[in-house]
Protein backbone atom coordinates (compact mmCIF):
# COMPACT_ATOMS: atom_id res chain seq x y z
CA UNK A 1 0.00 0.00 0.00
CA UNK A 2 1.26 3.52 -0.99
CA UNK A 3 1.36 6.33 1.06
CA UNK A 4 -1.45 8.04 -1.38
CA UNK A 5 -3.99 4.91 -1.33
CA UNK A 6 -6.76 5.03 0.96
CA UNK A 7 -7.08 2.83 4.26
CA UNK A 8 -9.85 0.52 4.09
CA UNK A 9 -12.67 1.24 6.55
CA UNK A 10 -13.58 -1.59 8.99
CA UNK A 11 -16.95 -1.46 10.27
CA UNK A 12 -17.28 -2.39 13.73
CA UNK A 13 -20.62 -3.72 14.98
CA UNK A 14 -22.16 -0.91 17.67
CA UNK A 15 -22.26 -2.47 20.94
CA UNK A 16 -26.07 -3.77 21.95
CA UNK A 17 -25.74 -1.44 25.53
CA UNK A 18 -26.14 1.47 22.59
CA UNK A 19 -29.23 0.20 21.41
CA UNK A 20 -30.78 -1.04 24.80
CA UNK A 21 -30.24 2.64 25.95
CA UNK A 22 -30.88 4.66 22.94
CA UNK A 23 -33.27 7.75 22.99
CA UNK A 24 -32.97 7.65 18.49
CA UNK A 25 -37.17 7.18 18.33
CA UNK A 26 -36.71 4.97 15.06
CA UNK A 27 -34.38 2.43 17.27
CA UNK A 28 -37.10 2.63 19.83
CA UNK A 29 -39.73 1.87 17.24
CA UNK A 30 -37.34 -0.93 15.65
CA UNK A 31 -36.84 -2.72 19.38
CA UNK A 32 -40.47 -2.57 19.97
CA UNK A 33 -41.53 -3.96 16.13
CA UNK A 34 -39.15 -6.60 16.86
CA UNK A 35 -39.90 -7.64 20.77
CA UNK A 36 -43.95 -7.61 19.33
CA UNK A 37 -42.81 -9.59 16.31
CA UNK A 38 -41.27 -12.36 17.97
CA UNK A 39 -44.37 -12.46 20.71
CA UNK A 40 -46.50 -12.55 17.37
CA UNK A 41 -45.00 -15.94 16.53
CA UNK A 42 -45.37 -17.25 20.08
CA UNK A 43 -49.05 -16.28 20.30
CA UNK A 44 -49.79 -17.47 16.58
CA UNK A 45 -48.49 -20.96 17.28
CA UNK A 46 -50.54 -21.09 20.92
CA UNK A 47 -53.49 -20.40 18.65
CA UNK A 48 -52.39 -23.50 16.33
CA UNK A 49 -52.34 -25.24 18.98
CA UNK A 50 -55.94 -24.52 20.18
CA UNK A 51 -57.04 -24.74 16.86
CA UNK A 52 -55.64 -28.73 16.58
CA UNK A 53 -57.15 -29.46 19.83
CA UNK A 54 -60.79 -27.95 18.34
CA UNK A 55 -59.94 -29.56 14.21
CA UNK A 56 -62.36 -32.91 16.03
CA UNK A 57 -64.35 -33.74 18.51
CA UNK A 58 -63.09 -35.04 22.01
CA UNK A 59 -59.43 -34.24 20.89
CA UNK A 60 -57.49 -35.16 24.23
CA UNK A 61 -54.21 -34.30 23.15
CA UNK A 62 -53.33 -31.30 25.89
CA UNK A 63 -55.85 -30.87 28.61
CA UNK A 64 -58.74 -28.35 28.96
CA UNK A 65 -56.88 -26.65 31.73
CA UNK A 66 -53.84 -26.12 29.63
CA UNK A 67 -56.02 -25.05 26.68
CA UNK A 68 -57.36 -22.19 28.82
CA UNK A 69 -53.95 -21.05 29.46
CA UNK A 70 -53.11 -20.91 25.63
CA UNK A 71 -56.56 -19.13 24.84
CA UNK A 72 -56.39 -16.56 27.54
CA UNK A 73 -52.64 -15.63 26.92
CA UNK A 74 -53.06 -15.63 23.07
CA UNK A 75 -55.98 -13.49 23.28
CA UNK A 76 -54.77 -11.24 25.57
CA UNK A 77 -51.38 -10.99 24.19
CA UNK A 78 -52.28 -10.59 20.88
CA UNK A 79 -54.37 -7.56 22.35
CA UNK A 80 -51.97 -5.99 25.17
CA UNK A 81 -48.84 -7.35 23.53
CA UNK A 82 -48.41 -7.64 20.06
CA UNK A 83 -51.17 -5.55 17.66
CA UNK A 84 -51.60 -2.58 19.88
CA UNK A 85 -47.26 -2.23 20.23
CA UNK A 86 -47.11 -3.01 16.72
CA UNK A 87 -49.59 0.29 16.26
CA UNK A 88 -48.04 2.55 18.58
CA UNK A 89 -44.56 1.33 17.45
CA UNK A 90 -45.18 2.13 13.49
CA UNK A 91 -46.70 5.06 14.71
CA UNK A 92 -43.32 6.35 16.68
CA UNK A 93 -40.80 5.41 13.47
CA UNK A 94 -42.74 7.14 10.97
CA UNK A 95 -44.71 10.34 12.59
CA UNK A 96 -41.30 12.57 13.82
CA UNK A 97 -40.13 11.98 9.83
CA UNK A 98 -43.32 12.88 8.33
CA UNK A 99 -43.57 15.64 10.32
CA UNK A 100 -39.97 16.88 9.59
CA UNK A 101 -39.17 16.96 13.30
CA UNK A 102 -35.50 15.60 14.59
CA UNK A 103 -36.64 12.98 17.02
CA UNK A 104 -39.64 12.50 19.25
CA UNK A 105 -40.25 15.14 21.81
CA UNK A 106 -39.31 13.65 25.22
CA UNK A 107 -37.50 10.70 23.79
CA UNK A 108 -35.69 9.37 27.27
CA UNK A 109 -39.49 8.60 28.22
CA UNK A 110 -40.17 6.94 24.99
CA UNK A 111 -37.68 4.28 26.04
CA UNK A 112 -39.15 4.13 29.61
CA UNK A 113 -42.51 3.21 27.80
CA UNK A 114 -40.44 0.49 25.97
CA UNK A 115 -39.02 -1.36 28.81
CA UNK A 116 -42.65 -1.32 30.61
CA UNK A 117 -43.73 -2.93 28.03
CA UNK A 118 -40.92 -5.66 27.99
CA UNK A 119 -40.93 -5.74 31.63
CA UNK A 120 -45.23 -6.77 30.95
CA UNK A 121 -44.72 -9.04 28.41
CA UNK A 122 -42.04 -10.43 30.67
CA UNK A 123 -44.11 -10.94 33.45
CA UNK A 124 -47.22 -11.80 32.24
CA UNK A 125 -45.67 -14.67 30.13
CA UNK A 126 -44.20 -16.03 33.49
CA UNK A 127 -47.16 -16.86 34.55
CA UNK A 128 -45.75 -20.65 32.85
CA UNK A 129 -43.00 -21.06 35.18
CA UNK A 130 -45.43 -20.80 38.47
CA UNK A 131 -46.65 -23.66 39.73
CA UNK A 132 -50.08 -22.75 39.26
CA UNK A 133 -49.85 -22.15 35.65
CA UNK A 134 -50.73 -19.00 33.75
CA UNK A 135 -53.77 -17.01 33.86
CA UNK A 136 -56.96 -19.10 32.50
CA UNK A 137 -59.65 -16.20 32.48
CA UNK A 138 -59.68 -15.39 29.02
CA UNK A 139 -58.47 -11.93 28.20
CA UNK A 140 -61.13 -9.83 29.26
CA UNK A 141 -60.81 -11.10 32.98
CA UNK A 142 -64.18 -10.87 33.91
CA UNK A 143 -65.38 -11.21 37.29
CA UNK A 144 -65.76 -12.56 39.64
CA UNK A 145 -64.11 -15.88 37.77
CA UNK A 146 -61.02 -13.65 38.05
CA UNK A 147 -60.98 -13.29 41.90
CA UNK A 148 -58.73 -15.16 44.10
CA UNK A 149 -61.93 -17.58 45.28
CA UNK A 150 -61.81 -18.91 41.53
CA UNK A 151 -58.49 -18.27 40.40
CA UNK A 152 -55.89 -18.71 42.98
CA UNK A 153 -52.26 -18.63 42.71
CA UNK A 154 -50.10 -16.14 41.02
CA UNK A 155 -50.75 -16.50 37.06
CA UNK A 156 -53.85 -14.25 37.49
CA UNK A 157 -51.23 -11.67 39.69
CA UNK A 158 -48.71 -11.69 37.40
CA UNK A 159 -51.20 -11.42 34.53
CA UNK A 160 -52.27 -8.34 36.30
CA UNK A 161 -49.10 -6.76 36.83
CA UNK A 162 -47.96 -7.53 33.40
CA UNK A 163 -50.65 -5.83 31.29
CA UNK A 164 -50.78 -3.08 33.93
CA UNK A 165 -47.38 -2.18 33.00
CA UNK A 166 -47.34 -2.37 29.08
CA UNK A 167 -50.24 -0.38 29.21
CA UNK A 168 -48.86 2.28 30.84
CA UNK A 169 -46.15 2.21 29.05
CA UNK A 170 -48.05 2.61 25.86
CA UNK A 171 -49.54 5.21 26.81
CA UNK A 172 -46.04 6.86 27.58
CA UNK A 173 -45.05 5.90 24.16
CA UNK A 174 -48.49 7.75 22.47
CA UNK A 175 -48.31 10.61 24.56
CA UNK A 176 -44.74 11.62 23.52
CA UNK A 177 -46.00 10.61 19.52
CA UNK A 178 -48.65 13.11 20.23
CA UNK A 179 -46.70 15.79 21.89
CA UNK A 180 -44.10 15.56 18.58
CA UNK A 181 -47.11 16.34 16.48
CA UNK A 182 -48.70 19.60 18.44
CA UNK A 183 -45.34 21.00 18.69
CA UNK A 184 -42.06 19.69 16.36
CA UNK A 185 -43.65 19.78 13.39
CA UNK A 186 -41.40 21.41 10.50
CA UNK A 187 -41.78 24.78 8.79
CA UNK A 188 -44.53 24.97 6.48
CA UNK A 189 -46.10 21.33 7.83
CA UNK A 190 -49.16 22.81 9.28
CA UNK A 191 -51.77 20.38 10.73
CA UNK A 192 -53.66 20.22 7.56
CA UNK A 193 -50.78 19.07 5.59
CA UNK A 194 -49.74 16.40 8.15
CA UNK A 195 -50.37 12.91 5.90
CA UNK A 196 -52.99 10.73 6.25
CA UNK A 197 -50.80 8.14 8.34
CA UNK A 198 -49.82 10.81 10.86
CA UNK A 199 -53.16 11.88 11.11
CA UNK A 200 -54.28 8.19 11.69
CA UNK A 201 -51.93 8.26 14.49
CA UNK A 202 -52.82 11.39 16.09
CA UNK A 203 -56.44 9.69 16.30
CA UNK A 204 -55.10 6.81 17.86
CA UNK A 205 -52.68 8.32 20.53
CA UNK A 206 -55.80 10.66 21.48
CA UNK A 207 -58.11 7.59 22.19
CA UNK A 208 -55.08 5.92 23.93
CA UNK A 209 -54.38 8.96 25.95
CA UNK A 210 -58.20 8.64 26.80
CA UNK A 211 -58.94 5.55 27.46
CA UNK A 212 -56.17 3.35 28.71
CA UNK A 213 -56.15 5.04 32.47
CA UNK A 214 -59.60 3.35 32.13
CA UNK A 215 -57.99 -0.43 31.75
CA UNK A 216 -55.38 0.64 34.33
CA UNK A 217 -58.12 1.52 36.80
CA UNK A 218 -60.23 -1.66 36.17
CA UNK A 219 -56.77 -3.52 36.67
CA UNK A 220 -56.12 -2.38 40.23
CA UNK A 221 -59.62 -3.24 40.77
CA UNK A 222 -59.51 -6.77 39.91
CA UNK A 223 -55.99 -6.57 42.18
CA UNK A 224 -58.03 -5.24 44.86
CA UNK A 225 -60.89 -8.27 44.79
CA UNK A 226 -57.69 -10.89 44.80
CA UNK A 227 -56.10 -9.28 47.91
CA UNK A 228 -59.76 -8.57 49.19
CA UNK A 229 -61.94 -11.82 48.92
CA UNK A 230 -65.74 -11.06 48.56
CA UNK A 231 -65.51 -7.69 46.87
CA UNK A 232 -66.53 -9.62 43.37
CA UNK A 233 -69.61 -11.36 44.91
CA UNK A 234 -71.66 -8.18 45.01
CA UNK A 235 -72.96 -7.40 41.09
CA UNK A 236 -72.53 -4.04 41.70
CA UNK A 237 -68.39 -4.27 41.40
CA UNK A 238 -68.55 -7.50 38.92
CA UNK A 239 -70.58 -4.82 36.44
CA UNK A 240 -68.68 -1.83 37.47
CA UNK A 241 -65.44 -3.55 36.15
CA UNK A 242 -67.38 -4.48 32.82
CA UNK A 243 -67.89 -0.77 32.36
CA UNK A 244 -64.39 0.06 33.21
CA UNK A 245 -62.70 -2.40 30.84
CA UNK A 246 -64.88 -1.93 27.86
CA UNK A 247 -64.29 1.93 28.21
CA UNK A 248 -61.15 0.50 27.42
CA UNK A 249 -62.10 -2.70 25.50
CA UNK A 250 -63.08 -1.16 22.54
CA UNK A 251 -61.20 2.13 21.40
CA UNK A 252 -58.25 -0.12 21.85
CA UNK A 253 -59.84 -2.20 18.97
CA UNK A 254 -59.89 0.83 16.90
CA UNK A 255 -56.21 1.53 18.22
CA UNK A 256 -55.18 -1.43 16.64
CA UNK A 257 -56.51 -0.34 13.16
CA UNK A 258 -56.65 3.36 12.77
CA UNK A 259 -52.50 3.21 12.19
CA UNK A 260 -53.11 0.48 9.46
CA UNK A 261 -55.78 2.14 7.61
CA UNK A 262 -53.29 5.17 7.51
CA UNK A 263 -50.75 2.89 6.06
CA UNK A 264 -53.28 1.61 3.50
CA UNK A 265 -54.09 4.64 2.36
CA UNK A 266 -50.62 5.94 2.33
CA UNK A 267 -49.60 2.53 -0.12
CA UNK A 268 -52.74 2.52 -2.44
CA UNK A 269 -51.97 6.92 -3.06
CA UNK A 270 -48.45 5.96 -3.68
CA UNK A 271 -48.98 3.09 -6.14
CA UNK A 272 -51.91 5.05 -7.70
CA UNK A 273 -49.24 7.61 -8.65
CA UNK A 274 -51.95 10.06 -6.86
CA UNK A 275 -52.97 11.91 -4.15
CA UNK A 276 -55.14 10.09 -1.39
CA UNK A 277 -58.63 10.73 -2.86
CA UNK A 278 -61.03 13.06 0.13
CA UNK A 279 -57.92 14.09 2.41
CA UNK A 280 -60.23 16.40 4.54
CA UNK A 281 -63.11 14.63 4.56
CA UNK A 282 -60.82 11.53 6.07
CA UNK A 283 -59.04 13.60 8.52
CA UNK A 284 -62.11 14.72 9.97
CA UNK A 285 -63.90 11.44 9.93
CA UNK A 286 -60.66 9.96 11.93
CA UNK A 287 -61.51 12.09 14.53
CA UNK A 288 -65.14 11.95 14.71
CA UNK A 289 -64.23 7.96 14.58
CA UNK A 290 -62.35 8.42 18.10
CA UNK A 291 -64.64 10.64 19.59
CA UNK A 292 -67.54 8.58 18.71
CA UNK A 293 -65.24 5.30 19.76
CA UNK A 294 -65.62 6.47 23.38
CA UNK A 295 -69.23 6.32 23.24
CA UNK A 296 -70.12 2.95 22.15
CA UNK A 297 -68.66 0.57 25.27
CA UNK A 298 -71.83 -0.35 26.38
CA UNK A 299 -72.77 -2.54 23.41
CA UNK A 300 -70.56 -5.41 24.72
CA UNK A 301 -73.19 -5.76 27.93
CA UNK A 302 -76.33 -5.99 26.44
CA UNK A 303 -76.83 -9.33 27.65
CA UNK A 304 -75.97 -7.92 31.10
CA UNK A 305 -79.72 -6.32 31.38
CA UNK A 306 -77.68 -3.22 33.17
CA UNK A 307 -77.12 -0.33 30.14
CA UNK A 308 -79.35 1.37 27.49
CA UNK A 309 -79.78 -0.71 24.20
CA UNK A 310 -81.26 2.25 22.14
CA UNK A 311 -78.68 4.57 23.38
CA UNK A 312 -75.38 2.38 22.66
CA UNK A 313 -76.96 0.68 19.85
CA UNK A 314 -77.80 4.15 18.01
CA UNK A 315 -73.95 5.41 18.89
CA UNK A 316 -72.77 2.10 16.94
CA UNK A 317 -74.83 2.59 14.45
CA UNK A 318 -73.86 6.10 13.58
CA UNK A 319 -69.63 4.74 13.40
CA UNK A 320 -71.04 3.85 9.71
CA UNK A 321 -70.78 7.61 8.94
CA UNK A 322 -67.20 8.16 9.40
CA UNK A 323 -66.42 4.26 8.25
CA UNK A 324 -67.96 5.15 4.85
CA UNK A 325 -66.06 8.60 4.71
CA UNK A 326 -62.52 6.34 4.94
CA UNK A 327 -63.45 3.90 2.44
CA UNK A 328 -64.93 6.89 0.13
CA UNK A 329 -61.44 8.07 0.32
CA UNK A 330 -59.77 4.57 -0.58
CA UNK A 331 -61.95 3.67 -3.27
CA UNK A 332 -62.09 6.99 -4.78
CA UNK A 333 -58.04 7.47 -4.99
CA UNK A 334 -57.65 3.73 -6.79
CA UNK A 335 -60.63 4.21 -9.26
CA UNK A 336 -59.48 5.09 -12.38
CA UNK A 337 -55.84 4.88 -11.57
CA UNK A 338 -53.34 3.25 -13.28
CA UNK A 339 -52.29 0.79 -10.59
CA UNK A 340 -48.86 -0.57 -9.54
CA UNK A 341 -49.39 -4.60 -8.50
CA UNK A 342 -46.37 -4.27 -6.27
CA UNK A 343 -46.40 -6.83 -2.48
CA UNK A 344 -47.51 -3.66 -0.66
CA UNK A 345 -50.24 -2.74 -2.60
CA UNK A 346 -51.49 -6.75 -2.87
CA UNK A 347 -52.07 -5.95 1.08
CA UNK A 348 -53.72 -2.96 1.08
CA UNK A 349 -55.91 -3.25 -1.35
CA UNK A 350 -57.32 -7.11 0.39
CA UNK A 351 -57.53 -5.02 3.02
CA UNK A 352 -60.65 -2.91 1.54
CA UNK A 353 -63.24 -6.28 1.01
CA UNK A 354 -61.88 -7.86 4.44
CA UNK A 355 -61.96 -5.31 6.73
CA UNK A 356 -65.27 -4.47 5.19
CA UNK A 357 -66.38 -8.12 6.57
CA UNK A 358 -65.11 -7.57 10.13
CA UNK A 359 -66.83 -4.24 10.00
CA UNK A 360 -70.09 -4.98 8.90
CA UNK A 361 -70.56 -7.67 11.07
CA UNK A 362 -69.68 -5.34 13.86
CA UNK A 363 -72.97 -3.53 13.19
CA UNK A 364 -74.55 -6.49 13.66
CA UNK A 365 -73.45 -7.55 17.01
CA UNK A 366 -73.65 -3.85 17.92
CA UNK A 367 -77.67 -4.65 17.14
CA UNK A 368 -79.66 -6.01 20.75
CA UNK A 369 -81.81 -8.11 18.36
CA UNK A 370 -78.97 -9.77 16.86
CA UNK A 371 -76.30 -9.48 19.78
CA UNK A 372 -78.69 -11.50 21.89
CA UNK A 373 -78.59 -14.89 19.73
CA UNK A 374 -74.81 -13.85 18.54
CA UNK A 375 -72.80 -13.05 21.75
CA UNK A 376 -70.77 -15.46 23.17
CA UNK A 377 -70.75 -18.00 20.04
CA UNK A 378 -67.84 -18.28 17.37
CA UNK A 379 -69.92 -15.64 14.84
CA UNK A 380 -68.50 -13.08 17.63
CA UNK A 381 -65.00 -14.70 17.24
CA UNK A 382 -65.18 -14.79 13.12
CA UNK A 383 -66.60 -10.95 14.18
CA UNK A 384 -63.65 -9.47 15.11
CA UNK A 385 -60.60 -11.94 13.89
CA UNK A 386 -61.95 -10.90 10.15
CA UNK A 387 -61.44 -6.91 12.02
CA UNK A 388 -57.35 -7.43 13.65
CA UNK A 389 -56.71 -10.37 11.25
CA UNK A 390 -58.43 -9.70 7.93
CA UNK A 391 -58.33 -6.16 8.67
CA UNK A 392 -55.46 -4.58 11.18
CA UNK A 393 -52.86 -7.49 9.89
CA UNK A 394 -53.06 -7.14 6.02
CA UNK A 395 -52.94 -3.38 6.86
CA UNK A 396 -49.67 -3.88 8.96
CA UNK A 397 -47.75 -6.62 6.17
CA UNK A 398 -49.24 -3.67 3.55
CA UNK A 399 -47.20 -1.02 5.79
CA UNK A 400 -44.25 -3.57 6.71
CA UNK A 401 -43.23 -4.08 2.74
CA UNK A 402 -43.70 -0.88 2.24
CA UNK A 403 -41.74 1.04 4.83
CA UNK A 404 -39.08 -1.68 5.51
CA UNK A 405 -36.59 -0.14 2.63
CA UNK A 406 -36.72 2.95 4.72
CA UNK A 407 -36.03 1.35 7.77
CA UNK A 408 -33.47 -1.06 6.55
CA UNK A 409 -32.29 0.42 3.23
CA UNK A 410 -33.10 -2.86 1.41
CA UNK A 411 -36.21 -4.61 -0.04
CA UNK A 412 -37.83 -7.79 1.18
CA UNK A 413 -38.23 -10.37 -1.91
CA UNK A 414 -41.24 -9.62 -4.31
CA UNK A 415 -41.53 -13.98 -4.73
CA UNK A 416 -41.47 -15.10 -1.35
CA UNK A 417 -43.82 -11.44 -0.29
CA UNK A 418 -46.69 -13.05 -2.98
CA UNK A 419 -46.33 -16.01 -1.55
CA UNK A 420 -46.86 -14.60 2.12
CA UNK A 421 -50.37 -13.04 0.45
CA UNK A 422 -51.71 -15.54 -1.39
CA UNK A 423 -51.29 -17.62 1.41
CA UNK A 424 -52.55 -15.39 4.02
CA UNK A 425 -55.29 -14.50 1.77
CA UNK A 426 -56.35 -18.20 1.57
CA UNK A 427 -55.28 -19.30 5.17
CA UNK A 428 -57.90 -16.08 6.86
CA UNK A 429 -60.60 -16.86 4.57
CA UNK A 430 -60.65 -20.45 5.43
CA UNK A 431 -59.85 -19.98 8.87
CA UNK A 432 -62.65 -17.60 9.87
CA UNK A 433 -65.24 -17.82 7.55
CA UNK A 434 -66.77 -21.16 8.62
CA UNK A 435 -67.15 -19.81 12.45
CA UNK A 436 -69.92 -17.40 11.39
CA UNK A 437 -71.62 -20.60 10.67
CA UNK A 438 -70.54 -22.12 13.65
CA UNK A 439 -72.09 -19.04 15.82
CA UNK A 440 -75.02 -19.40 13.21
CA UNK A 441 -75.60 -23.49 14.69
CA UNK A 442 -74.84 -22.47 18.16
CA UNK A 443 -70.95 -23.48 19.39
CA UNK A 444 -70.17 -21.01 22.09
CA UNK A 445 -66.90 -19.68 22.24
CA UNK A 446 -64.44 -19.96 25.06
CA UNK A 447 -64.66 -23.73 25.32
CA UNK A 448 -62.25 -26.63 24.73
CA UNK A 449 -64.21 -28.89 23.12
CA UNK A 450 -67.40 -30.43 21.82
CA UNK A 451 -69.27 -33.34 21.46
CA UNK A 452 -69.41 -35.82 17.80
CA UNK A 453 -73.08 -34.73 17.92
CA UNK A 454 -72.88 -31.38 18.19
CA UNK A 455 -72.22 -31.30 14.01
CA UNK A 456 -69.13 -28.68 14.62
CA UNK A 457 -66.72 -31.07 13.61
CA UNK A 458 -66.42 -30.12 9.63
CA UNK A 459 -66.59 -26.97 9.93
CA UNK A 460 -63.91 -27.01 12.66
CA UNK A 461 -61.78 -29.02 10.71
CA UNK A 462 -62.09 -26.76 7.76
CA UNK A 463 -60.32 -23.55 10.19
CA UNK A 464 -58.22 -25.61 11.68
CA UNK A 465 -56.72 -26.37 8.03
CA UNK A 466 -56.93 -22.31 7.42
CA UNK A 467 -54.87 -21.93 10.36
CA UNK A 468 -52.32 -24.31 9.25
CA UNK A 469 -52.14 -22.05 5.78
CA UNK A 470 -51.89 -19.16 8.06
CA UNK A 471 -48.91 -20.74 9.96
CA UNK A 472 -46.83 -21.43 6.32
CA UNK A 473 -47.94 -17.49 5.55
CA UNK A 474 -46.23 -16.54 8.60
CA UNK A 475 -43.10 -18.70 7.81
CA UNK A 476 -42.47 -17.17 4.42
CA UNK A 477 -42.51 -13.81 5.93
CA UNK A 478 -40.01 -14.89 8.86
CA UNK A 479 -37.78 -16.31 6.07
CA UNK A 480 -38.17 -12.86 3.86
CA UNK A 481 -37.13 -10.72 6.49
CA UNK A 482 -34.12 -12.66 7.92
CA UNK A 483 -33.03 -13.13 4.44
CA UNK A 484 -33.25 -9.77 2.77
CA UNK A 485 -31.74 -8.58 6.30
CA UNK A 486 -28.34 -10.74 5.74
CA UNK A 487 -28.24 -9.15 1.78
CA UNK A 488 -28.94 -5.56 2.57
CA UNK A 489 -25.38 -4.38 2.14
CA UNK A 490 -25.37 -6.42 -1.58
CA UNK A 491 -29.31 -5.33 -2.79
CA UNK A 492 -29.16 -1.61 -1.92
CA UNK A 493 -33.18 -0.47 -1.95
CA UNK A 494 -31.99 3.35 -2.49
CA UNK A 495 -33.68 6.18 -0.32
CA UNK A 496 -37.03 6.28 -2.89
CA UNK A 497 -37.02 3.10 -4.36
CA UNK A 498 -41.49 3.46 -4.67
CA UNK A 499 -41.56 6.94 -5.46
CA UNK A 500 -43.34 7.66 -2.10
CA UNK A 501 -45.28 11.39 -1.44
CA UNK A 502 -44.32 12.19 2.15
CA UNK A 503 -41.21 13.49 4.09
CA UNK A 504 -39.33 10.18 5.06
CA UNK A 505 -38.85 9.40 1.27
CA UNK A 506 -36.95 12.66 1.60
CA UNK A 507 -33.93 11.22 3.37
CA UNK A 508 -31.78 8.33 3.65
CA UNK A 509 -32.76 4.92 4.11
CA UNK A 510 -32.05 4.34 6.82
CA UNK A 511 -32.49 7.77 7.80
CA UNK A 512 -29.33 9.52 9.83
CA UNK A 513 -29.68 10.37 13.48
CA UNK A 514 -31.73 13.59 13.22
CA UNK A 515 -33.90 12.22 10.34
CA UNK A 516 -32.79 14.94 7.63
CA UNK A 517 -29.33 16.51 7.53
CA UNK A 518 -27.19 18.50 5.42
CA UNK A 519 -27.23 16.06 2.04
CA UNK A 520 -31.04 15.13 2.85
CA UNK A 521 -32.72 18.71 3.53
CA UNK A 522 -36.24 19.31 4.42
CA UNK A 523 -37.84 19.87 0.87
CA UNK A 524 -40.68 23.16 0.37
CA UNK A 525 -43.50 21.98 2.29
CA UNK A 526 -46.70 22.96 -0.01
CA UNK A 527 -49.44 20.43 0.81
CA UNK A 528 -49.70 16.83 2.02
CA UNK A 529 -47.61 14.69 -0.46
CA UNK A 530 -45.00 17.43 -0.58
CA UNK A 531 -42.52 14.93 -2.82
CA UNK A 532 -45.50 14.44 -5.33
CA UNK A 533 -46.07 18.11 -5.38
CA UNK A 534 -42.34 18.44 -5.50
CA UNK A 535 -42.02 15.98 -8.41
CA UNK A 536 -45.15 17.98 -10.73
CA UNK A 537 -43.43 21.16 -10.39
CA UNK A 538 -40.38 19.76 -11.95
CA UNK A 539 -42.56 18.47 -14.51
Amino acid sequence: MTATEPRAVVSRPEPARTWLSTTDHKRIALLMTAVALVLFFAFGAFALVMRAKLAQPDEQWISNETYDELFTMHGSGMIYLVITPLAIAIGLYLVPLQVGAPNVAAPRLTMLGFWLYVFGAATELSGFLSTTGAAAEGWTAYTPLSSAEFSPGFGTDLWILGNFAASLGMILVAGTVLWTVLLRRAPGMTMLRIPVFSWSIVATNLMVLAAFPSLLIALGLLALGRITPGVFTHDIWNIGYQHLFWFYGHPVVYVMFFPFVGAVAEVLATFSRRRFFGYKPTVLSLLAFAALSMSVWGHHMFTTGQVADNYYSLTSVFLLVPAGLEYLGMIGTIVGARLRYTVPMLFALAFIPQFLVGGLTGIMVATPVLDYQAQDSYFVVAHFHYTLVAGSLFGFFAGFYFWFPKATGTMLGKRLGQAHFWLMVAGTNLTFLPMFWLGVEGMPRRVAGYLPGDGFGGLNLLATAGAGLLGLAMLCFAVNVVRSLARRRSHPAGDDPWAGQTLEWATSSPPPPLNFDAAHPIPPIRGFAPLLDLREERS
